[in-house]
């Protein structure tokens, strides 16, 4: 009997199987090897949030990114301490990052912060993400006023001596700069001897008188420090540049006081600068000290003003940084005329008492001039001329400003002397420059502006 077909392949089938010619089942694959992250790829940053200031606690944002295929686990540490140095808490976290990933992370501490300057020190794997300074409610930050006894006498009896003093304004126009709408000319007159007693100190500064026959705002200029070197030219202002009366002033031994002749428009003899550093000329005698003698610079440019027909002091307006900004100060706690607004950026003399152990320029250089005085009778002595003390004789409306990672003028050198000024909560403006130091904000001369036309 004959066998079916599908029996006979069947069969066919078995046999050559027996024999090898099929494959039996397919081996599983070999497991590919898992690939280690590479943690020396791993990027990290600290983010610009609320321009670093905050109320209580930080909220300091981390961003860090993985470009690895698989997901990463980290240790992240942020360490705080204050602006003099002072550790006060350590956060750390493990973080997990997925692959191909950029991710941010917020930290924060337990406790509340008191107001104040902090530096923050993040971490993440060990490699530094970022070191800065932030804030915590700067605006309730308290160093009161330590001013002297007879602090107002003081100063009172400084510009009873300058009334005294024959200014003798000589006029020299600066032909070159003059334009039909304002003519621009060197000013040279006489301030307070760098003493009780001696010859008067000649000044300069460059002014700037509108020819309208019309009464005009008075705006005063003041300058940082005369880095610049004795052979750099100074800035000699334009007929053009404004329809305001405006005074330029270079205080006793710095900028038009100490150039060689033909340096600058108007500079006809060579002027020298006799105070070495400025800073060190004279430190801790309170009646020969050289910013004395500059804050009375600063008085008797204004009282040159009061003079000019053009002015109108009703409408007294002054701006500076650094120095600058210390004489701002100055000029709104010791001229004869009430300031309608100032601007003082990151100014310079401020908050003694506490810059001692944050540092800075004024600090380091209190320092190295102090000599056998004791710290006390230093402050006692710097305390004249401390902007935060200054401050409480100032009710006009104020902008002011820090860069938070300033080392030249540090933050809370700033914030002090604002916060103790008698102006309403309202005329007052402080901006904070985050990245900032000791520099000017991008927005600075445009809020400065707006707040001096609000005025005029």
């Amino acid at each position: 009997m004959k066998k079916p077909a599908y029996i006979l392949f069947a069969l066919l089938a078995i046999t050559l199987c027996a024999c090898g010619g099929c494959k039996g089942p397919t081996p599983a694959p070999e497991p590919t090897p898992t690939e280690e992250p590479d943690l020396s790829l791993i990027k990290q940053s600290v983010l610009v949030t609320d321009d670093w200031v905050w109320s209580q606690k930080p909220q300091i944002t981390v961003s860090v990114e993985n470009p690895n295929k698989a997901a990463v686990k980290l240790e992240a540490i942020v360490k705080i301490s204050t602006d003099s140095k002072k550790e006060v808490t350590t956060v750390k976290d493990s973080i997990t990052v997925a692959g191909s990933s950029t991710q941010e992370f917020v930290f924060t501490t337990t406790d509340n912060l008191e107001p104040g300057i902090y530096r923050a020190s993040c971490f993440v794997n060990g490699k530094a993400a970022r070191h800065f300074y932030f804030a915590i409610d700067p605006f309730k930050i308290v160093s009161a006023p330590d001013n002297q006894p007879d602090f107002d006498e003081f100063w009172q009896a400084a510009k009873d001596q300058l009334s005294a003093i024959d200014m003798n304004a000589k006029l020299t126009e600066i032909t070159e700069k003059s334009t039909s709408s304002r003519k621009v000319w060197l000013v040279e007159m006489q301030s307070v001897p760098d003493g009780l007693s001696g010859d008067p100190v000649t000044i300069r500064g460059y002014y700037c008188e509108p020819q309208d026959g019309q009464k005009h705002p008075v705006v005063m200029h003041f300058y940082g420090y005369d880095t610049q070197g004795s052979r750099a030219k100074c800035e000699c202002p334009a007929g053009n540049g404004s329809a305001n009366a405006e005074f330029f002033l270079s205080h006793r031994g710095q900028y038009l006081n100490n150039r060689p002749a033909g340096t600058n428009p108007g500079i006809e003899e060579a002027t020298e600068n006799i105070y070495g550093d400025w800073f060190s000329y004279h430190f801790g005698d309170k009646d020969s000290w050289y910013y004395r003698g500059a804050f009375m610079d600063v008085v008797q440019a204004v009282r040159f003003m009061a003079t000019r027909e053009s002015s109108d002091m009703s409408k007294l307006f002054a701006e500076g940084s650094s120095q600058g900004g210390a004489l701002t100060y100055a000029c709104a706690a010791l001229s004869d005329y009430p300031c309608s607004a100032i601007a003082a950026n990151v100014a310079f003399l401020g908050d003694y008492a506490d810059a001692m152990s944050i540092g800075g320029l004024a600090a380091e250089t209190a320092k190295s001039c102090k000599g056998s005085m004791s710290d006390e009778d230093m402050l006692a002595f710097l305390s004249y001329f401390d902007t935060k003390n200054l401050a409480t004789r100032i009710s006009c409306a104020v902008l002011a400003s820090s860069g938070l990672q300033d080392g030249v003028c540090p933050p809370r050198t700033n914030i002090v002397p604002f916060n103790n000024l008698a102006t309403p909560e309202s005329e007052k403006q402080y901006i904070f420059g985050p990245e900032m130091g000791h520099d000017y904000p991008k927005n600075w001369y445009t809020k400065m502006n707006e707040l001096f036309k609000s005025k005029m």
